[in-house]
């Protein structure tokens, strides 16, 4: 209680509440659009809630990454063997499934990042997109930067209460925040996409930096050592197994909207 409120995201807490990860993001999980669908409409906040609730806690959804990039490497990705050995600053589930193919995950706080890379105390970091890279100046440490970012396709951001202090507001002044905390969303995801195009631009001019895509087999092998990663933990942990049956039944049901309606018009653009 002696902060009131706070902003962060649920992942940062997965050492105390592992099952927090689904209201963040997990590998291969779903972006903002079905996280928004998935917390507001089917059933995730009041999940989130129920997660939360012990520790005095009420958290509302307040802004997304959108689609992050896949790290910055000091060596080209051919295949999953080429991870193997490589020291790469990757938190959470995604690295877990980065250790699980072969690669040794490392912690550093955000202002360790580009001194480790460029020092060669790492060989690869991801961090979030073109502008926030750019600005922490890891295209300066690194040559080839891979998309996508399979391990954080929509990073959600929360507004954590002290729920004694949240009942002590009255219901107009809680839905409120709410609804500030829903415009507060809005404008984060915007500042994201703007910032990030414009990034990516300015980062494609420059000579000494290659964007690459992850080949396909990577992608397939990562996919499915992150569902080996996931069941294992759900097989240790029976709030994580709720968490994660209903966060993948929602997804598995958003997918194939998704697929007919935001992928089917991008194939559509790019013929």
């Amino acid at each position: 209680g002696t902060v009131e409120m706070g902003h962060g995201s649920p992942y940062y807490w997965a050492g105390k509440v592992p099952e927090a990860q689904f209201f963040s993001s997990v590998p291969f999980g779903m972006t903002a659009k079905g996280m928004n669908a998935w917390l507001y409409n089917g059933g995730g906040l009041e999940l989130w809630k129920e997660v939360y609730a012990p520790f005095n806690l009420v958290p509302i959804p307040m802004g997304n990454t959108g689609v992050q990039m896949g790290g910055w490497f000091n060596k080209k990705i051919e295949s999953l063997d080429d991870v193997k050995g490589l020291r790469m600053r990757i938190p959470g589930l995604g690295g877990k499934v980065f250790k699980r193919a072969g690669g040794n995950p490392v912690l550093l706080a955000g202002s360790e990042v580009y001194t480790a890379l460029e020092r060669g105390t790492v060989d690869a970091t991801e961090w979030v997109g073109p502008f926030h890279d750019m600005r922490l100046g890891l295209n300066r440490a690194a040559k080839y930067y891979y998309f996508p970012g399979w391990h954080e396709p929509g990073t959600e951001f929360e507004l954590m209460i002290n729920s004694h202090a949240w009942a002590q507001l009255p219901e107009y002044l809680q839905l409120m925040v709410e609804t500030a905390a829903a415009a507060v969303s809005q404008w984060i995801y915007a500042q994201m996409e703007f910032h990030n195009q414009a990034a990516l631009k300015e980062l494609r001019s420059k000579q000494n930096i290659e964007v690459l895509e992850f080949p396909a087999e990577v992608l397939v092998e990562l996919k499915r050592l992150t569902k080996e990663t996931l069941d294992e933990e759900a097989s240790k942990n029976a709030k994580f197994k709720k968490i994660y049956d209903a966060y993948t039944t929602f997804s598995e049901s958003y997918k194939d909207w998704s697929k007919m309606s935001d992928e089917a018009y991008q194939k559509a653009l790019r013929q």
